[in-house]
């Protein structure tokens, strides 16, 4: 039985830690201290590192890590890095012996050029690509290319778990409102999220069938979204484009 609880870090990043009782694998460590304090209360030996991207909130504790603890590192092939790992690819598999555990690399690049994504187990560790009512901006990819990487996302199961890196999402829903206020789902998840937030809660993990339901950025055929920007007989791409230019704004 494996269990999937999160490390806050930072100011909103969330550090994901998959164990079995025994061994753990965390995912984008941006900090090492709470991970390690994670490890030894609940009495756990580090074995593997996942990386989505370079940046350094996800990759900050990499090294003092790897110091400690000696686990293997898996991070993106399009992407370089100073410690030693196995470069991943996409539709890779992953095989996480102590775990007893698959994961399917998914190239998700848009936020990053080399951004990757992990499934298995209905999971889905997708970094900052795709967040809770919202995406990742676009620090080196194109709309066309973070378009294509959340049409891969929005295929999987529906009941599929989404782990993404931050607690982005009262803003993210605070936007998506602003461009689908009478979508009846939506307005459900912004209660439940400001409740969950007021308790202290995370809102995520959500899931692929909630995220198609309530996320603009996989919506982009929906008709009062199209109607609010003004942009019929247009494709979603262009949609996407605009939605991301506006929240960059927001």
């Amino acid at each position: 039985m494996l269990n999937i609880i999160s490390i806050p870090a930072f100011q909103d990043n969330y550090i994901w830690l998959i164990d079995n009782g025994n061994h753990a694998t965390v995912i984008d460590p941006g900090d090492s201290a709470p991970v390690i304090a994670t490890l030894e209360k609940r009495k756990l030996k580090l074995t593997n590192i996942l990386i989505t991207h370079h940046h350094a909130d996800h990759i900050g504790g990499v090294e003092t890590l790897i110091r400690e603890f000696s686990p293997q590192v898996y991070a993106p092939q399009k992407e370089q890095y100073t410690f030693p790992h196995i470069a991943v690819v996409d539709q890779q598999s992953i095989n996480i012996s102590d775990l007893n555990l698959s994961l399917k690399v998914i190239d998700v690049g848009g936020h990053t050029l080399g951004h990757v994504a992990y499934y298995g187990a209905n999971s889905l560790f997708c970094g900052d690509t795709l967040f809770g009512g919202g995406c990742g901006r676009l620090f080196e990819g194109t709309p066309e290319q973070m378009f294509a990487s959340l049409q891969k996302i929005a295929q999987l199961p529906a009941k599929t778990a989404v782990y993404c890196a931050h607690e982005y999402t009262e803003h993210n829903l605070q936007f998506a409102m602003s461009v689908e206020q009478n979508n009846q789902a939506l307005n459900e998840r912004v209660s439940t999220a400001h409740t969950m937030r007021a308790s202290g809660l995370p809102t995520i993990p959500s899931s692929i069938e909630l995220e198609l339901k309530t996320n603009p950025f996989l919506r982009c055929d929906s008709k009062e979204i199209i109607q609010t920007l003004g942009m019929q007989h247009v494709n979603p791409i262009e949609v996407f484009t605009k939605l991301r230019q506006m929240r960059n704004l927001f």
